[in-house]
């Protein structure tokens, strides 16, 4: 990918700026998506987890299936809803989404934590919580990396409304458990400036 060979952590650094909640996306993006799906193949390769589990599974949605999705999404919050709740705002919401160009889906692979339990009870409670945490970077990863190919993101999550939608309609393995989901595509409007709680607040450091 490149993002780290010019200038170290100025680069990293940088990346890390760029990457904000973009709601405003269109149907479009400057890579192919050949490169999309290799970016998601490097990230989820190389993104860390306890005891290497690899237990995060990632989905990319592109063209119908993506539009397919955010439909059934909206299909799902309807009846969630009921007929008597006014549904606009949040159709225009999820049409925000679908108008981008595509969807990454973050899963966990919960056999792996199931065997990771079994194998090491002492760790028991802990690998759910864990699991979790490897999500989290893989879910950073991707958005920091579309930040750098000013693909505009954000992170939602409609799991617990959509999850057996998603199973029936993409054939998703039941041991994985939606996460997260990611839509993306070319900025149509840019975030607007970003409150910052003073670092001297959030970082302490002893010498």
């Amino acid at each position: 990918m490149g993002l780290f060979t010019k200038k170290g952590y100025e680069n990293f650094g940088a990346a890390m700026e760029k990457r904000r909640s973009i709601y405003d996306i269109k149907n479009s993006v400057s890579l192919t998506d050949a490169k999309i799906e290799s970016i998601l193949s490097d990230i989820i390769k190389h993104v860390p987890s306890a005891f290497n589990s690899q237990s995060t599974r990632m989905v990319l949605l592109l063209n119908d299936q993506h539009h397919k999705f955010w439909t059934l999404t909206a299909d799902e919050l309807k009846k969630l809803m009921g007929s008597e709740r006014d549904f606009t705002a949040t159709a225009q919401k999820i049409d925000s989404f679908k108008a981008g160009y595509g969807t990454v889906l973050f899963f966990e692979d919960e056999s792996i934590i199931k065997g990771l339990q079994q194998q090491m009870p002492a760790y028991s409670d802990n690998f759910p919580i864990w699991s979790h945490h490897a999500s989290a970077m893989h879910q950073y990863a991707v958005w920091t990396a579309f930040a750098t190919e000013n693909i505009g993101a954000s992170l939602q999550h409609y799991n617990g409304v959509v999850d057996e939608a998603v199973y029936t309609s993409f054939d998703i393995p039941r041991e994985w458990k939606l996460i997260a989901q990611m839509p993306f595509g070319a900025i149509g409007t840019p975030a607007g400036p970003k409150e910052f709680e003073p670092v001297n607040k959030r970082l302490i450091v002893k010498k």
